[in-house]
């Protein structure tokens, strides 16, 4: 199995080296602004390479899956801005140009593609997050409507969202999987009711609990046939998964962390970066990260010959959150006491903060790491799935 690049595709992660320099100034922070997103978006854009997974005749790239890696790739170690409509051009296009109509392909594609219509995504609900074929939200055929009426929960963007793409139940049968429907939500619909969940570190970032109390959708909303939505919302969460690996992510937070761990003073006149016992948890986690990495690799190398990512995506995703989960840690300990949760005058911005400007907000990084292991399915599902479709246990 040859996991090196060929010369076209060296050559191609330097023409993406220099757009994204050109674009996008290196060592930007971790956040960014509404005006960072916009402008990263208009630039790819205008290049072509905003819906680089798509299909040409959608506005596709046509790249490979390798070049396709490098791109994300590349765009992680730089640390650019993830657009806020990535649950409608990452989860959602994939669906539409799958297996929706020429009219919804025409009615939400362009939307998608021009970052002017933002998607969530209805699929978990209380009691029914790693379980999702669970889920309880109903769906009644009321003649060219179908009321529906539950609860989705962890709803990444609810509350600013035009759409929602959903998995509801429209009947039950011998098994759960079946009688699963996908449809496609106007959020601006009576009936709907958006509450933000305030996460650990005392903020509402993005998620919301949003409750369906009869909210009529038309049957045209529908995407395929009715009773088959898990068929096709399923072959998404392998990709899923693969994605929150966070493997460029931790390499490039891996990086800052030496650089600050340099800079900090360990206490006893010297740095925290030649501290025996600091540089030995650096070391331990740089050795599984880069095992990682290699593992990303083979995956990728089967898919570029026609794999499907498969049960193994749950590899990438156990020990990507866990190591994710572990660089956060260590980013603490760096801080030190620059690390204790802020006053909200300081979070505000109008009392000047203590310390290095990184060290405000690894509190809040720290602790919304914690999910890492439970989103998108948790890590002990992702052992299950590890040792029957992986190990044959």
């Amino acid at each position: 199995m040859n996991l090196a690049f060929s010369a076209d595709e060296l050559a191609f992660q330097a023409e993406v080296r220099a757009f994204i320099h050109a674009h996008f100034p290196p060592e930007r922070p971790f956040t960014h602004t509404k005006a960072d997103i916009d402008r990263w978006a208009a630039a790819l854009n205008a290049r072509g390479w905003a819906a680089y997974k798509w299909p040409v005749q959608f506005g596709g790239t046509g790249w490979d899956v390798t070049r396709k890696y490098i791109w994300e790739r590349e765009c992680a170690l730089a640390g650019v801005p993830e657009r806020l409509g990535g649950m409608g051009m990452m989860m959602l296009a994939p669906i539409l140009y799958g297996y929706g109509t020429p009219e919804q392909q025409r009615r939400h594609l362009p939307g998608i593609l021009a970052n002017e219509v933002e998607w969530c995504q209805g699929y978990s609900e209380p009691g029914a997050g790693s379980d999702l074929a669970a889920l309880r939200t109903s769906a009644v055929r009321d003649g060219d409507h179908y009321i529906v009426s539950g609860e989705k929960i962890w709803t990444s963007y609810a509350h600013i969202a035009h759409w929602m793409f959903a998995l509801v139940r429209t009947s039950t049968g011998a098994r759960k999987q079946e009688g699963i429907t996908f449809l496609l939500i106007d959020m601006a619909s009576p009936g709907i009711t958006v509450r933000p969940i305030v996460t650990i570190d005392g903020r509402h970032h993005s998620l919301n609990a949003v409750v369906l109390d009869n909210v009529r959708v038309p049957v045209e909303n529908r995407i395929g046939e009715e009773g088959r939505g898990w068929t096709y919302a399923k072959g998404l969460l392998t990709h899923e998964r693969t994605g929150l690996a966070y493997v460029a992510q931790s390499v490039r937070r891996l990086r800052l962390l030496k650089e600050r761990a340099a800079e900090m003073p360990d206490g006893r006149g010297g740095r925290l970066a030649d501290d025996p016992a600091f540089r030995a948890k650096l070391a331990a986690v740089e050795i599984d990260l880069l095992a990682l990495e290699f593992t990303e690799l083979r995956t990728l190398a089967e898919t570029a010959v026609g794999s499907a990512p498969g049960a193994q995506s749950s590899i990438l995703k156990s020990r990507g959150s866990v190591i994710f989960q572990r660089l956060t840690e260590l980013e603490i300990e760096c801080a030190g006491p620059f690390a204790l949760p802020y006053p909200p005058g300081v979070l505000a911005g109008t009392e000047p903060p203590v310390g290095p400007d990184w060290a405000q907000e690894e509190m809040a990084t720290y602790l919304l790491a914690r999910s890492t292991t439970i989103a998108g399915g948790t890590e002990e599902v992702q052992r299950g799935i590890i040792a029957k479709h992986v190990l044959g246990l």
